[in-house]
């Protein structure tokens, strides 16, 4: 009896009355009219960011207390439709998720300051300005408690990034935005609505995520693939194929919007939604019986391949970058799918430590780009002699990314591995495998070469060193220090993405 009662607390946490969720949602948001008022005070404005950030911070680590103790924050603020509210649930994947992308904003803060002076970037109040709504869309959807809400949200980010996007306002960031959004809400008005309108149908009164999952018994096997299907692709912010175009076509972005927008807010909304649909729309256990999760699963391993293979090919640093986070994502959407403790585990692991390792990656590209002008691999070659802690820091970034020890992605893809091997599939087990040294085989030559080019070049002295500048440095290196810090202290990231509502086997 103690043991069931213990199962029970941990499967179905009580939940506390409270307006937490909504202040982290709030607090970017409300700096927005501040960074528009001070438009003219560069300082100041800047001042206002990175306070609105560590204020946001705060408060989702406020949260951290309450979720490590088995509860779960509940926030319902007014009706949209009969029986479902806007409303916010902070669980231990949205906190995991809201910690990440509230952190890492402090960190990009810094090195657009950098970036955006150094190359004298035109329009940097609205730059600074859309950021922050972004960062309120995405802890809104972090923090969803019914899939309405997260809709929502995750529309209003698909919105609020075509700006940052489009920042250059040139011929090729036009043609990049409108890729991102007739690929963002084509395939979300066009798949995920319809999906949500059918849930709503069939689940009158409630689109409340639930461990057993709200639409599990509800639906014929038929419709539940078409269903899932539908939301898998509608949330095409998880970069799966064919849907994944407009991943490296928002690359024309300036490099702090590809950084944390498409290294960690926009791609992993986009991950996130496909893990709150497979274990709250419709359950780990419903999906099992009736054998769904395995389509997803190919659908995700195709993906994983495929754009490394596509990696391989580029030289364009941000374009690399890009189709190796197309295929990151699939790893997570494929660790969902298998639906085994161990690979649910791994994916929300994974949203962390990604997004640890590939913005390093992006900044360090960032860095090269205001350093020296370059953005090609070709033009790389013996640049670690100038930029020596860059391309250190990318070499850890890529060794997060590749999943090598001591790093955090080393800790989520093990999980993810021994996920595929807990469930039965030890030829998507192989999938994760290769793809590790494909990931090595299109990041580790380029630091290599860097620092060991292939024309003899004169001995390494003090004087040749050129890094960027300090806005610029100081971020990829701490975001370089946290990746290999989270290998040995992994204890809070690990404890939130084990706190999934899965209900177990019986």
């Amino acid at each position: 009896l103690r043991v069931q009662v213990t199962i029970a607390k941990f499967f179905m946490p009580e939940q506390v009355p409270s307006y937490l969720p909504l202040w982290p949602c709030l607090a970017s948001l409300l700096a927005v009219p501040a960074i528009l008022f001070f438009r003219r005070e560069p300082n100041i404005r800047e001042a206002v960011t990175l306070l609105a950030g560590m204020v946001k911070f705060t408060l989702v680590l406020a949260l951290l207390p309450l979720v490590l103790g088995g509860k779960q924050a509940v926030c319902t603020l007014f009706p949209i439709l009969p029986g479902v509210p806007l409303q916010f649930r902070v669980d231990g994947p949205g906190l995991l998720f809201a910690l990440v992308a509230s952190g890492l904003w402090i960190v990009t803060t810094l090195y657009s300051i950098g970036y955006m002076r150094g190359l004298k970037e035109h329009s940097q109040t609205r730059f600074y300005a859309f950021f922050a709504v972004s960062l309120s869309a995405t802890l809104g959807v972090a923090f969803a408690a019914n899939l309405l809400t997260l809709y929502l949200f995750y529309e209003m980010l698909s919105l609020a990034t075509w700006p940052l996007v489009t920042h250059h306002q040139d011929k090729e960031a036009r043609t990049g935005g409108r890729t991102y959004l007739t690929y963002l809400l084509g395939t979300s008005i066009g798949f995920a609505l319809p999906a949500l309108i059918f849930c709503y149908l069939r689940s009158p009164g409630s689109l409340d995520f639930s461990p057993t999952g709200f639409l599990a018994g509800k639906v014929s096997h038929v419709e539940a693939m078409v269903i899932l299907l539908l939301f898998i692709f509608g949330f095409a912010k998880s970069g799966l194929m064919p849907f994944h175009s407009w991943l490296p076509g928002a690359m024309v972005a300036p490099t702090p919007v590809s950084a944390l927008l498409h290294a960690v807010a926009v791609v992993k909304v986009g991950v996130f939604c496909a893990i709150r649909v497979v274990t709250g729309v419709f359950g780990t256990e419903f999906l099992k019986a009736e054998n769904l999760g395995i389509v997803v699963s190919w659908i995700a391993a195709f993906t994983v391949i495929l754009s490394s293979l596509i990696a391989l090919s580029q030289d364009n640093l941000k374009r690399r970058l890009a189709f190796s986070t197309i295929g990151q994502l699939a790893y997570i959407v494929l660790g969902v799918s298998l639906l085994s403790p161990n690979a649910i585990t791994g994916a929300t692991l994974h949203i962390a430590a990604h997004a640890v390792g590939k913005i390093t990656l992006f900044f360090c590209a960032g860095a090269i780009f205001v350093a020296t002008g370059k953005k090609y691999l070709s033009q790389m070659e013996g640049l670690g002699r100038q930029m020596p802690l860059t391309f250190l820091a990318f070499l850890i970034g890529s060794l997060s990314v590749v999943g090598f020890p001591p790093t955090f992605g080393f800790l989520s893809k093990f999980y993810l591995v021994t996920g595929a091997y807990q469930a039965g599939q030890p030829a998507l087990l192989t999938v994760y495998l290769v793809s590790t040294f494909l990931n090595a085989s299109y990041l580790l030559p380029p630091v290599y070469r860097a620092f060991f080019p292939r024309e003899k070049q004169a001995p390494f002295t003090w004087s040749v060193v050129s890094e960027a500048p300090p806005f610029c440095l100081l971020p990829l290196c701490l975001t370089a220090a946290l990746t290999i810090t989270f290998f040995f202290f992994p204890g809070v990231p690990e404890k939130l993405a084990t706190l999934i509502t899965v209900m177990p086997t019986p």
